[in-house]
């Protein structure tokens, strides 16, 4: 299966995703906004602080770029927002890593503290579950579009099996029996 796969585009995880992104792109873009609205210099490492975590131009700037592709992604919806959840959460929580190894040294140039360290973490994994929400787990229901992909031959024993009952009126093809379900004695009385 390829991340590229296309969801059915009434699908409930599209929401998941939407949401998801939009909730964070939201979080990003007041942030960033906020920064820009106490006119913080671009390279500034003197410690001004938004919303308890240190801050300047540029990391305002990224702030509000990374929030409107959140919510861009949001609006596409799809595998796009999902994928787009997954790159953008992986990215926070490398930031997040590699901050740390930064602190107090001067390549420090988005001025990262502890607070933006953590806030790195913890938005990373906050979006990085919104992508995998359904994607990405071993025990997805079986009208899920990843776990039909995954086990296209049982999917295509259950759909044929859902078309057989449906056209005889709920009751197992003839000769045969539902998978998962006993012929019972009521099934038999109306089947004669």
């Amino acid at each position: 299966m390829k991340l590229s796969d296309e969801l059915p585009v009434d699908h409930k995880l599209a929401k998941v995703y939407r949401y998801g992104a939009a909730f964070c792109g939201l979080t990003l873009l007041v942030f960033g906004v906020l920064g820009f609205a106490d006119e913080l210099s671009p390279f500034s490492t003197d410690g001004q602080s938004i919303a308890g975590m240190s801050t300047n131009g540029v990391l305002s700037l990224i702030s509000v770029l990374v929030g409107l592709a959140l919510i861009g992604g949001a609006v596409v919806g799809g595998n796009f927002a999902s994928t787009l959840n997954m790159v953008v959460g992986v990215l926070f929580l490398l930031s997040g890593f590699a901050h740390i190894f930064i602190l107090d040294r001067g390549a420090n140039v988005l001025d990262f503290g502890m607070t933006n360290v953590m806030f790195s973490f913890v938005m990373g994994l906050i979006i990085l579950t919104f992508g995998m929400y359904g994607r990405v787990s071993s025990k997805l229901s079986h009208d899920n579009p990843y776990w039909r992909r995954r086990h296209a031959r049982e999917a295509a024993h259950e759909s044929l099996a859902a078309r057989r009952r449906a056209r005889n009126g709920g009751l197992p093809a003839a000769g045969g029996s539902t998978p998962g379900r006993a012929l019972t004695a009521t099934d038999v009385q109306r089947k004669g």
